[in-house]
């Protein structure tokens, strides 16, 4: 039996090959949770820009049956209370109800924007007037406006004698409704894109077409919200964060149109 000692090697690993590998597994392991830094923020960028595009799609939906339940009531209905039926279906300021504003989208008319002049209807602010509910409820002017970046809705019941404008700053209970509007800071191309644009009736020289309220040349003599047939609806929302891999803003547009079926 041979009791000496062995001198055979034992087999394993260098200190050199042991740092080679430590260095790969370091670089494998970077790359991994890189590569997942980068799916989660995409996954976060895709999240907010499909929640901004569903709050804008319903703000959208809400406006267009707005619009299209604007004025009241039927020929038929009959009453001396006039906060029980719409004067008008588009409610404006200044000289609501007996003094119309001609409108001229993108400006030029006597209906200012709310950039100019913070009265409706203009190109980020309107104020719808209807009776939503059943007959003998009150009638209710309903605001939509373009406040920095928030586009803003509020209701009040209809007050007579008051200016809709200054009666809604005060009494109308206004609040946030779609967040990120950006049609007016920085929508794609750099220009001002109106919210709401409009096509009246031509009681005056009646069409087949009617042209929008703007027309040619600016605001015309059927230019009235009284004449409002048809209401488009823009809406540009920015998701709050960037593009993950860009880093450039993540941008819904939508557009929708209303078309007030009440007669005035």
């Amino acid at each position: 039996m041979n009791l000496g000692p062995r001198n055979k090697r034992q087999p394993g690993f260098t200190l050199i090959e042991l740092l080679v590998a430590l260095g790969i597994f370091l670089l494998v392991a970077g790359t991994a949770f890189t590569l997942l830094g980068t799916s989660q923020r995409q996954y976060q960028t895709e999240s907010q820009v499909l929640n901004s595009f569903q709050e804008a799609r319903l703000g959208l939906d809400q406006i267009v049956r707005d619009v299209n339940d604007a004025g009241y009531p039927p020929p038929t209905y009959v009453s001396t209370n006039f906060n029980l039926f719409a004067a008008t279906p588009f409610a404006w300021s200044p000289g609501y109800p007996n003094a119309p504003c001609q409108i001229a989208t993108g400006g030029g008319g006597t209906c200012t924007t709310a950039t100019a002049g913070d009265t409706a209807p203009g190109d980020f602010d309107i104020i719808i007037e209807t009776n939503a509910g059943l007959p003998g409820a009150p009638v209710q002017w309903i605001r939509y406006q373009l406040q920095g970046t928030t586009l803003m809705r509020g209701t009040v019941d209809k007050a007579s004698g008051q200016d809709p404008d200054s009666y809604m700053t005060t009494n109308g209970q206004i609040a946030p409704f779609v967040q990120n509007v950006v049609n007016v800071s920085s929508p794609p191309g750099g220009a001002p894109v109106p919210i709401f644009t409009y096509t009246c009736d031509t009681p005056t020289a009646p069409q087949l077409h009617p042209p929008p309220c703007a027309g040619v040349g600016g605001a015309g003599p059927d230019n009235s919200p009284r004449n409002i047939r048809d209401v488009t609806i823009a809406l540009i929302v920015a998701a709050p964060l960037p593009d993950a891999t860009t880093g450039a803003t993540r941008i819904v547009q939508l557009t929708g149109r209303g078309r007030r079926i009440n007669p005035n």
